[in-house]
């Protein structure tokens, strides 16, 4: 158990034992493999983008190494341990985590904003779309008909469609629930209490309570982190979450403690693992817990992460789908990446290391882990172009 005062080293060290990088990957994933990590990190965000790899697939591969993608589908949408919900953005969780996020459900926004005037308004339609799902089972938007005198599409929204944000609101509500994920990752829904155990569905808890186990298993993934990290974790407003810390600090379950070169106190889990080193490779993807609040990798690795995707070209500095590389316990390069699957190559648009890096060391390393990326993802080779200037040196690496 650390003491009362961390190292940063020390710190990172704990954060990274926390998130699963204290061990090596196995040499096979299986199924129970995919479902401690999930339970490790609390949550998996969803992301759907696919430059490279659906991010939420990336995230287990980081910890665990190659494995078979429709295993991670199994373990979520074939059993009754994990179900999806709103956590930190939209993320696979725990089916014990249902009661927990019900008072969000409660005073859940439809989306896109605005909508819920047209949920006010379309009263028989909503209970429709519900009916609908009642009486035939698991239903995706394409499903569904058109509402009467609306058109079905919403003009400018990323939601698209009527039926679909039908569905969705009811999601939110904690009405429905997500029973699988179709072609096109379309999500088709059924009633939340056929889907979650009852035991779950039908837990009450109060406000308070919930925050405090979300703020408990924040700092259980996160190892150590401040007010403002862990309340970043189930997005809880802060304020809300530092009296709810304070409970968790008498009762004992986390301990308050200075990390050297944090402005801010932190909260250091009790259980927290400090191991004297980490031995990871690994690249993380945009979404991944490690590197999600900028603040907090900034503080923690002194890494300043943008994910520029949505960034015009012009204004980008990195690139446009750029994942951190971890090396021991140290942020030490980053790449702009791209499956080109027609062309079958892993293509790195660009490549930078930090300043003071090994740079034979980290090229050799990230080399391996990018041909570990491409294999999995079927492409033949990694094709380094010339932006960056570490992309010499990685370059040279891959030709070794």
């Amino acid at each position: 158990m650390p003491g009362a005062e961390l190292s940063a080293a020390e710190a990172r060290r704990v954060a990274l034992a926390a998130q699963g990088f204290d061990r090596p990957r196995p040499r096979r994933v299986a199924a129970r493999d995919l479902r401690r990590t999930i339970r490790r990190l609390g949550l998996l965000q969803l992301d759907f983008v696919n430059v490279l790899v659906p991010a939420h697939y990336l995230v287990p591969f980081s910890r665990l190494g190659a494995y078979d993608r429709s295993r991670l589908d199994e373990v979520v949408y074939r059993g009754r341990e994990f179900t999806e919900q709103w956590a930190h953005e939209a993320s696979i969780v725990p089916v014990d985590a249902w009661p927990l996020l019900r008072h969000r459900m409660e005073v859940h926004r439809a989306r896109p904003r605005g909508f819920d005037s047209f949920l006010e308004g379309n009263v028989a339609y909503v209970e429709q779309v519900l009916a609908q799902v009642r009486e035939r089972g698991p239903l995706a938007a394409d499903d569904l008909p058109d509402p009467e005198g609306v058109s079905r599409r919403i003009p400018g929204a990323w939601i698209g469609t009527v039926p679909r944000a039908v569905l969705e609101a009811h999601f939110g509500r904690g009405t429905l629930a997500v029973a699988e994920r179709r072609a096109g990752f379309a999500r088709a829904f059924d009633l939340a209490e056929r889907r979650v155990p009852a035991g779950h569905y039908r837990r009450r808890t109060t406000r308070e309570h919930a925050q405090r186990e979300l703020l408990r298993r924040a700092a259980r993934s996160h190892g150590v982190g401040t007010a403002a990290d862990l309340a970043d974790y189930y997005r809880m407003p802060v304020r809300e979450a530092r009296p709810r810390l304070a409970d968790l600090v008498a009762a004992g379950d986390l301990r308050e403690v200075r990390v050297d070169g944090w402005r801010e106190s932190a909260y250091l889990d009790v259980r927290a693992k400090a191991p004297a080193r980490i031995d990871a490779a690994a690249l993380l993807a945009p979404f991944d817990p490690v590197v999600w609040f900028r603040p907090r990798t900034a503080r923690l690795f002194g890494f300043d992460y943008r994910f520029e995707i949505f960034v015009p070209p012009a204004k980008r500095r990195w690139g446009s789908y750029v994942l951190p590389f971890l090396l021991g316990d140290r942020l030490v390069a980053r790449v702009d990446l791209k499956a080109d699957r027609p062309g079958r190559r892993l293509r790195v648009r660009a490549a930078y290391a930090e300043a003071g890096v090994r740079a034979g060391a980290v090229a050799e390393a990230l080399a391996a882990e990018l041909k570990a990326v491409a294999r999995r993802l079927g492409l033949d080779r990694v094709v380094v172009e010339r932006r960056g200037g570490f992309a010499r040196a990685l370059a040279a690496a891959l030709r070794d």
